[in-house]
């Protein structure tokens, strides 16, 4: 612990506003960031979300210290951990791809409304530790996220006449190493012949191409069709 800080731990005017100047800039800094890439959360919400934290820290100190009412110190700070969630979720996106966005602003945001709990309680050191860790998570991690080499994600579109056909096909590629992400099946009536149409998405640590699967799944006895449709 950093003693100097010891005279900002107190629940006074001086103290408040030492806490609210600390959340402004840990959650500007974190906000910033965001903005700069566009998020759908930036400065002003992550800015927003640490004053409301600390307000609620503050508070909980408060009641219990200096009016030496009866209160769970923790109460409060449990509630802004659940309700950061809801406002998190807001930012969460699922694309037409079937890929997921926002996960990463929805944790920053979470991870500040707790940097925001830290400073209100006076524990400023853990504050600025983790609010400087978020941003080397956000800004350095990013970048080494987008070096690392990502398999292919394969979807198959299949018509099939019968419905263990596809459990077959499924046995196949899990066999052949390659791991089902999604699953879609419609079913549709063909004159006296029902007729299905699934697309299974896949994704393989040890191929990069469907050229050894794709012939096998053809094969399949009850399978009218089977091709790639997205790579």
């Amino acid at each position: 612990m950093i003693h100097v800080l010891d005279r900002f731990r107190d629940i006074t005017t001086l103290n408040v506003l030492f806490r609210m100047i600390a959340a402004f800039l840990c959650g500007g800094m974190i906000g910033l960031e965001r903005s700069y890439k566009n998020r759908s959360a930036g400065l002003r919400t992550h800015v927003l979300v640490c004053f409301g934290a600390s307000v609620a820290s503050m508070t909980g100190v408060y009641l219990a210290i200096n009016r030496g009412f009866p209160t769970d110190l923790s109460r409060l700070g449990a509630a802004v951990v659940s309700g950061l969630g809801f406002i998190g979720g807001g930012t969460i996106l699922v694309t037409g791809k079937g890929r997921i966005k926002g996960l990463t602003t929805a944790a920053g945001l979470w991870a500040t409304g707790i940097i925001g709990l830290a400073i209100g309680a006076g524990f400023y050191e853990g504050a600025v530790l983790a609010a400087l860790l978020v941003l080397f998570v956000e800004i350095f991690c990013a970048k080494l996220s987008r070096s690392l080499r990502h398999k292919p994600e394969f979807q198959i579109e299949l018509t099939y006449l019968k419905k263990p056909a596809l459990d077959q096909i499924m046995r196949c590629c899990k066999d052949n190493s390659f791991a089902i992400s999604n699953l879609q099946v419609t079913g549709s009536q063909d004159t006296d012949v029902p007729v299905f149409t699934a697309v299974i998405s896949l994704r393989s640590r040890k191929y990069d191409s469907l050229d050894m699967l794709l012939p096998r799944i053809k094969a399949t006895e009850g399978v009218l069709s089977a091709e790639c449709v997205s790579v």
